[in-house]
């Protein structure tokens, strides 16, 4: 939303902000948020005042999405593949710390897969699109744990034409029980588990919150199983040799967890 050029001020605030003509993005951006949390974006002609901490009328807040449509909700998803395959380092080191470092190309390689098929036929379709994509590209265990997870949660909102705090707590139970028949894990075994059943128990409780405030609490739970999984010893994979190595290392698949249960935070917050 832009300005209309005129110098403004307001009175009986603090200190003034003066910035020049831009869209604000990026680091400024990120600071503007401190003062002013709902944020979007401002543009505004020759300099404008903004005065601490009222928002002037060329700064636009945005409103959290109440409901996703089909659109709303493969636009979610490329977000989600977008962070993943950005996250490729940081997901990487974390796998080479505990095993031998590859879930983060794998991750990344399946997500860009997952961008070339993401349906928008429906909201079940761009889920189990996801799933189908990342179980034919990546292979291995997090190929199979990853893809069954998108999958089975998206067959789960069959028929759903919104997506909502209902519609995400049977996403995340719906992949929850596919990923735990197919891998046998459980909570305690530093695996992806350690962080989505968490996830997915907080989900089913705030089932009648607005869909940003569960999927806040959702992300919030599904933090606290990555940091628990520290101080785990691992039960499967090449990080079950490394005994009381492990431990101090967070599980990579839980990371990844963290990362998509965010990205959906981000784009429903936006």
């Amino acid at each position: 939303m832009l300005c209309d050029g005129k110098e403004f001020t307001r009175t009986g605030g603090r200190k003034v902000l003066k910035w020049a003509t831009g869209v604000i993005e990026g680091a400024t951006h990120a600071f503007l948020l401190l003062i002013a949390p709902n944020l979007s974006h401002a543009a505004c002609p020759a300099f404008a005042y903004l005065t601490i901490p009222t928002t002037p009328p060329c700064i636009r807040a945005t409103m959290p999405k109440t409901t996703l449509n089909k659109d709303e909700v493969k636009a979610m998803l490329t977000l989600v593949a977008d962070r993943i395959i950005a996250a490729e380092p940081l997901l990487s080191e974390a796998d080479r710390n505990l095993g031998d470092g590859d879930h983060g190309l794998g991750m990344q390689r399946g997500m860009n897969a997952a961008k070339e098929k993401l349906s928008d036929e429906s909201i079940e379709k761009a889920f189990s699109s996801v799933g189908m994509a990342m179980m034919s590209s990546m292979g291995g265990a997090s190929g199979a744990i990853f893809g069954t997870m998108f999958r089975n949660g998206g067959k789960a909102l069959a028929g759903k034409e919104e997506f909502d705090a209902a519609g995400l707590a049977i996403l995340l139970q719906a992949g929850l029980e596919g990923v735990k028949s197919r891998g046998g894990a459980a909570v305690g075994d530093k695996t992806i588990v350690d962080s989505l059943e968490p996830a997915a128990v907080k989900a089913q409780e705030v089932t009648g919150a607005s869909l940003i405030d569960a999927v806040t609490a959702v992300e919030t739970a599904a933090l606290e199983g990555l940091e628990a999984s520290k101080a785990m010893v691992a039960k499967f994979g090449r990080a079950k040799t490394l005994g009381e190595g492990a431990i101090g290392f967070p599980d990579a698949g839980a990371m990844s967890l963290t990362i998509i249960v965010g990205a959906m935070k981000e784009y429903i917050a936006a």
